[in-house]
């Protein structure tokens, strides 16, 4: 708002809140108090370094100690430079407390007996008449961060695996140094049972603004000697969803791979080509995004090579505001098929690879599309659902907890301004009446219930009629993209919750009607919210 703009609001609500204009003592209290606020508002508003403050911190940096300090001629663009700062360096606090943790936990489960059966052979043995499922492998991995300084940060991670009864362990530590706003290095140090020490270094680097390339060298000491290894990535943005890579691989299962991912709104595709020893194989998978609110997107993939060809195919959506619920098919010669599920928690992973038969058994392939959407349906409804509700009343009511008090103040506010409005009101609806202008008939603001599926749930409004013709001016009433509550004579009657405006209002003696959000713009009158006396 301009300068003009806030001195006419000012000068407007001085009018309406004067305790000179109320000669009743209870109405002439609340037209002081809410007198002083307008004041108070319009001093912090109509002064360029006050306002610049709570238009950066809110109410609470007004209160705040230390402004007394800052020079009187600094400008409101230096007075943002200087909280952008002090943002940084609480940035750089939180960024010494802060671990990062990130984990996967894998089980893999042999479920072949349940579609692969030795009946013959293993007829008479005690207890063969039921399905032997068992885990054959797993493996745990962990790392922490621990920020060092703003452009150092040690790593620490450690993994173990296990596979029909054999395993081991390894533990490594990183050094993370951030050169430029261009690059990074790191410097690697691990060591394991079977595996002997191990030195890495790893260096990022932008060469251009759509270019960078990464390195990774490594050394690995075991009883067979020194094993060196080599990784090479060159990317390039083609353009702004599209990235094509290129990747050199050297020592280990040495390889040539190339690859193109197209990311999007609404998809992600991906198609590759590796030539290498001893795996080659091309790659092409699709992903469809779903904008939805619970993030579903559905994916296929087809990779065919040396080792024989997979198709693969699952869906992902989330369940609650931390956690993603996936699962896939994968159907391979000679691999058979497998039922691939994942749940991703915060920065945990957890996965779980179950194989079903090492053929290409139909009944396999059935069981192990629909057997996760039945389950999955299943527990939205009977556990996901009641459970993410419950959370949610939870969550709303700590918020009305909470906002209890300043709530019934607002209220209380809110219904005095009402009373001072009314002298005010009667005037605006005889000048709008004499030219045949704005007049609200009706105004709910609060929480309707349209949806059938919802009837349960209880509407909460409040009656905002006079307000809202208060706010009318030359027959028309503007509101800007913020929330209503704000506004003279409102308040929130459901803190947490999804608000409208409803209005029914007369222009020209013909009735209008609109609905809109709570932070959504309106301007009135217009052609579009005319009712149809036709229809």
């Amino acid at each position: 708002a301009s300068s003009e703009e806030l001195k006419a609001a000012y000068r407007r609500l001085c009018m309406l809140y004067h305790p000179d204009k109320h000669r009743d003592p209870e109405l002439k209290s609340q037209a002081e108090r809410l007198f002083n606020l307008v004041h108070q508002a319009y001093e912090v508003l109509s002064d360029p370094q006050t306002r610049a403050i709570y238009d950066i911190y809110g109410k609470r940096g007004l209160e705040m100690e230390g402004w007394e300090v800052v020079e009187r001629r600094r400008t409101p663009a230096e007075i943002r430079e200087e909280f952008e700062r002090l943002q940084r360096e609480r940035e750089e606090r939180r960024l010494q407390q802060r671990t990062n943790p990130k984990g996967t936990i894998s089980v893999g489960v042999d479920a072949t007996d349940l579609f692969d059966r030795y009946d013959e052979e293993y007829e008479d043995v005690s207890g063969s008449s039921f399905p032997q499922i068992e885990i054959n492998k797993m493996h745990i991995s962990q790392s922490i961060e621990a920020p060092l300084t703003a452009t150092d940060t040690a790593i620490l991670s450690g993994s173990l695996s296990t596979q029909n009864g054999n395993g081991g362990g390894s533990i490594n530590f990183a050094l993370r140094r951030v050169t430029s706003a261009k690059g990074w290095g790191e410097l690697e140090f691990g060591a394991g049972d079977l595996q002997g020490p191990l030195f890495g270094l790893k260096l990022f680097r932008n060469l251009t603004p759509r270019c960078f390339v990464t390195t990774n060298c490594a050394l690995q000491f075991s009883s067979r000697g020194i094993r060196p290894g080599l990784t090479t990535v060159l990317a390039r943005n083609l353009d702004k969803n599209t990235v094509g890579y290129l990747q050199w691989r050297w020592g280990i299962q040495s390889a040539m791979n190339t690859s193109i991912v197209r990311d999007t709104k609404t998809s992600h595709f991906t198609v590759a080509l590796q030539l290498g020893i001893p795996h080659s194989f091309a790659l092409i998978s699709y992903q469809h995004k779903f904008q939805d609110d619970d993030q579903t997107r559905v994916k296929g993939s087809l990779k065919a090579g040396f080792f024989g060809t997979v198709v693969e195919y699952g869906a992902e959506r989330k369940i609650s505001r931390h956690s993603v619920l996936g699962a896939a098919v994968s159907i391979g010669v000679p691999q058979g098929v497998s039922l691939k599920v994942k749940l991703n928690r915060a920065s945990q992973t957890y996965f779980f690879p179950i194989h079903l038969t090492d053929q290409l058994l139909p009944s396999a392939v059935f069981y192990a599309t629909v057997g996760p959407l039945v389950v999955y349906f299943a527990m939205h409804r009977l556990i996901i659902k009641p459970y993410l509700r419950a959370q949610k009343e939870k969550e709303l009511e700590k918020q009305r907890e909470s906002a209890a008090t300043d709530v019934l103040q607002k209220k209380q506010e809110a219904e005095s301004a009402v009373r001072l409005m009314q002298e005010s009101v009667r005037r605006i609806i005889e000048a709008e009446e004499s030219r045949m202008g704005l007049i609200i008939v009706n105004a709910w603001y609060g929480k309707f219930v349209n949806d059938k599926s919802r009837k349960s749930e209880k509407v909460k409004v409040i009656d905002v009629t006079v307000p809202l013709q208060c706010l009318v001016k030359d027959s028309k009433l503007i509101l800007t993209e913020a929330s209503k509550a704000g506004l003279p004579g409102f308040y929130d009657p459901c803190v947490g919750e999804e608000k409208n405006l409803k209005v029914l209002y007369q222009f020209r003696g013909v009735l209008h009607q609109v609905m809109v959000l709570d932070s959504e713009a309106l301007r009135i009158p217009k052609q579009s919210h005319r009712i149809d006396t036709d229809g």
